[in-house]
């Protein structure tokens, strides 16, 4: 039996708490031994106590293993003197040292759900949202500009390569979906403004290009202030959308709401060689220890370790524990057999856990 190593960080608030989880679930899928996780130290709470937010160590822990799995990091005041917060730094340096390049959110509208979005109760949102994750906006992180208290800049980067290859993740995406629900299209949308800004125009005139290999793709595209609307009133229409980083953070959070909210989101920062999975929400630090979490989005980012690391070392076993744990997620949500609070339930996340766990099959 094959055996995987994953670097395991549980981080800070709740992130011990849905880690557990979620390593629970996937044991139980894929059957004991095949996962190997490496318990390593990192954020907040570690930078607290030692000045170092990613040591060395789990650094080399996550670069040596084969994929990598976050609970999430951040705590209220813990920030740098610049103001920035020490958290969010664990995920940013492995994103960058490790050229996680491709931010995965996909936006699904799971059975049991209820939906912000009257008209799409009964399913019909499944789409996903492929942010570039090392250049945009993002890249002047640590590098701005303050003169005299007066004036600050930030300066962003859009390149050639780093859009030729989340172009090519998002349109490869595609290719291996069933296309946007409302027509079964497979398409990719490129969201910009490249009616105001060069870099944007630059970004579409690259993505345009990488199309150009991809003929049984259609390519589309909306301006980031209307796909706002777009997402809200025909999110449908939607198959694979490729962004630049900062326009990808903030679309996934709404495509996020409209499908449940970031407790149920899960996320993936995708490389060539290497893989980091979380749930898009926060360390919610107010509700840390009470077991009042919800551990879908961490389960659900699981799922999307094992599919990318059954692809990877192409091993169908877990890829089908994947699939599975998915079926049981949506089970345990359409039956109501555990419905954690941020959906209007009173689960606790070991109820929800378990629920999930009794429903593999």
């Amino acid at each position: 039996m094959a055996q995987y190593r994953i670097a395991t960080i549980e981080g800070d608030g709740i992130g011990p708490e849905v880690t557990r989880a979620a390593m629970a679930v996937l044991t139980e899928a894929c059957g004991a031994g095949a996962l190997a996780f490496e318990m390593l130290e990192g954020g907040a709470g570690h930078y607290t106590k030692s000045g170092e937010v990613l040591p060395d160590d789990t650094f080399a822990g996550c670069r040596d293993a084969d994929a990598i799995l976050h609970g999430a990091a951040g705590l209220p005041g813990v920030v740098y003197p610049d103001g920035t917060e020490v958290g969010n730094d664990l995920h940013l340096r492995l994103r960058f040292r490790l050229d996680l390049y491709a931010n995965v959110r996909p936006i699904k509208l799971l059975p049991g759900v209820l939906s912000p979005l009257r008209a799409f109760e009964g399913g019909g949102i499944d789409y996903v949202i492929v942010r570039e994750n090392t250049e945009g906006l993002y890249a002047s992180r640590g590098a701005g500009v303050v003169l005299r208290d007066e004036i600050a800049s930030d300066s962003l980067v859009v390149t050639r390569k780093g859009t030729e290859r989340v172009a090519r993740f998002a349109f490869d995406l595609a290719a291996g979906r069933n296309g946007a629900p409302r027509d079964g299209q497979r398409r990719v949308t490129v969201c910009d403004k490249a009616n105001i800004l060069r870099s944007y125009a630059f970004f579409r005139r690259i993505c345009d290009e990488v199309h150009a290999g991809y003929p049984d793709i259609a390519i589309d595209y909306a301006y980031a202030d209307a796909i706002t609307v777009h997402m809200l009133k025909r999110p449908d229409s939607y198959d694979v959308i490729v962004a630049e980083n900062m326009f990808g953070d903030i679309i996934s959070d709404l495509g996020a709401a409209t499908v449940g909210g970031m407790g149920i989101s899960p996320s993936g920062e995708i490389g060539d060689g290497h893989a980091l999975f979380q749930g898009a929400h926060g360390s919610a630090p107010d509700i840390a220890g009470q077991n009042a979490a919800s551990p879908i989005a961490t389960i659900l980012s699981g799922v999307m370790m094992l599919r990318w690391l059954g692809r990877r070392k192409v091993d169908a076993a877990l890829v089908s524990a994947a699939d599975r744990i998915e079926a049981a997620v949506g089970k345990v949500l359409a039956e109501g057999r555990a419905v954690p609070r941020d959906l209007g339930g009173a689960a606790t996340c070991t109820e929800v856990t378990d629920a999930v766990r009794r429903a593999l099959v």
